[in-house]
């Protein structure tokens, strides 16, 4: 029996599962639980609900629906994904291989504003410790993180590398970290390097010399786990298709982590309601024909893409 799993049990995510279990396929959702939609005072005016509804009862109503029709939830927190013979999703209670896999944990955090750190990705910046460690032998290397997603890191690079050091950037520890691996609390004030990245500075006005910098800042997000196969993101967001499929087969994303309904590196914003103006060339019309936007002819993927209150607008 095909099996499928989804990351997140947010609306989009148990959307996606509800319709998976429907159509005959087993599926599994990992969670950490409530999510953004739980911190909600009140909804109002949503469909099927006369009386305004907390956001926490209407997320608890969407997964008791969803266990309803046969979905299985497991409250973990998901640190990888890698394939080899078929997608599998690494968490803290074990593996969970996968025919498919649905990318649905919400709009991920935007990543610190370090000088070098966006520039020298792929040149000594790594959001993959599982993909890259290899390259790294004999090296000192740095992670940039303090939890469990940066745990899962430090145990990929610390058999491979010379020496591994964790860089909280001022955070707490939210997990036990091996002896060998020295914490550094200091926050970081730029990754080093022209053309590759050489060390890091610490605003104690310190530098550590280091060959690679791995991100894994607070938890695996569907970005970061997105990177890690080498799926095509735009920024922090991933590009889909009109399908909801990633530039990988059977990877696929759904909700706010997504690109938005312009499904192009370019961005997409949102943008206040405003009354309905006559029809005006849109960027991804070559010929420049006078069209409406594909993001007001698709409304059933803006839906999808978690942008049914605010209208988006490409750029």
């Amino acid at each position: 029996m095909s099996n499928i799993v989804i990351i997140g049990s947010g609306p989009a995510g148990v959307s996606a599962a509800l319709y998976a279990a429907r159509a005959g396929v087993q599926t599994t959702v990992l969670t950490k639980g409530p999510g953004a939609l739980d911190r909600a005072e009140l909804i109002q005016n949503y469909y099927g609900f006369a009386e305004p509804i907390t956001g926490a009862e209407l997320e608890r109503r969407g997964i008791e629906g969803a266990k309803a029709v046969g979905v299985e939830f497991v409250t973990t927190e998901a640190v990888g994904l890698t394939y080899t013979d078929k997608l599998t999703v690494e968490t803290l209670a074990g593996d969970f291989p996968a025919d498919a896999v649905i990318l649905a944990t919400g709009a991920s955090r935007a990543a610190p504003r370090i000088p070098g750190l966006a520039g020298l990705e792929g040149h000594g910046v790594s959001y993959c410790a599982t993909c890259d460690a290899f390259f790294y032998r004999g090296r000192d290397v740095a992670v940039l993180g303090s939890g469990e997603y940066a745990l899962h890191e430090v145990q990929a690079l610390l058999p491979v590398a010379h020496s591994v050091t964790l860089l909280t950037n001022g955070a707490p520890l939210t997990a036990q970290f091996p002896p060998e691996v020295a914490v550094r609390t200091e926050a970081v004030e730029a990754i080093l390097g022209e053309e590759r990245v050489t060390g890091v500075q610490l605003k104690d006005g310190g530098t550590l010399e280091v060959s690679g910098v791995f991100v894994a800042l607070g938890v695996a997000g569907s970005t970061a786990l997105a990177r890690k196969l080498g799926a095509e993101v735009n920024g922090s967001r991933i590009v889909v298709d009109d399908h909801m499929q990633t530039s990988l087969p059977g990877l696929y994303a759904a909700g706010d982590c997504t690109a938005g309904c312009c499904r192009s590196p370019r961005p997409c914003t949102r943008v206040p309601w405003q009354a309905p103006k006559p029809p005006k060339p849109c960027g991804n019309d070559p010929d420049r024909k006078r069209t409406l936007c594909p993001a007001v002819q698709r409304p059933f993927i803006a839906l999808l893409s978690s942008c049914s209150r605010i209208p988006l607008r490409c750029r």
